[in-house]
């Protein structure tokens, strides 16, 4: 990998981070957008990195979110078997309020709380993350997202010519030391 990207790759590569963002437009534009800048950046090896960092990371989150949503669809499903008497005791009751009443309504909360504060820890997980991986590839630096899952793994030519990089680019720092 070249030690000094261009200022076109390092814009390419910030644009790759921050396209993840798309989501948020349409649906699956984390996958989209960033896909397509990498398979049409896929010869600058800088890009290419950054790229596969960055759809990596995507689908990490998008796993991490399932497993989210799995861990407490049990609890959904055993709390919604009681979920009509809850809509009777809330028509029943709308004017008189108890404590009985408040705990019928207290699991469903209680779940609805824990799952939203994953979610949201999920989601600013990602934010800072991305931020993150956009100012690295601004300054051209490598940067390796953490907690992801790397389901798109370098071949082993992309694996020589990395650590061929790294190698002068430490022994270049260890000049600049001595």
């Amino acid at each position: 990998m070249e030690t000094t990207p261009t200022e076109n790759e390092k814009n390419v590569a910030a644009a790759m981070h921050l396209s993840t963002f798309t989501k948020y437009i349409f649906p699956f534009g984390n996958f989209l957008a960033p896909l397509l800048l990498w398979t049409t950046n896929k010869d600058k090896p800088f890009v290419r990195e950054h790229g596969r960092q960055a759809i990596n990371f995507q689908l990490s989150i998008l796993l991490y979110s399932l497993a989210i949503g799995i861990v407490c669809l049990p609890f959904f499903v055993i709390f919604a078997s009681d979920f009509t008497g809850l809509v009777e005791v809330i028509d029943d009751h709308v004017h008189d309020i108890t404590i009985r009443n408040v705990e019928n309504l207290s699991s469903y909360l209680v779940l609805f709380l824990v799952v939203a504060v994953l979610l949201f820890g999920v989601f600013v997980f990602e934010l800072y993350c991305v931020i993150q991986g956009t100012l690295h590839a601004n300054k051209g630096q490598l940067y390796k997202y953490p907690l992801s899952i790397q389901f798109i793994k370098i071949n082993e030519d992309e694996q020589e010519q990395e650590e061929e990089s790294q190698s002068s680019i430490n022994q270049s720092e260890n000049e600049h030391v001595s």
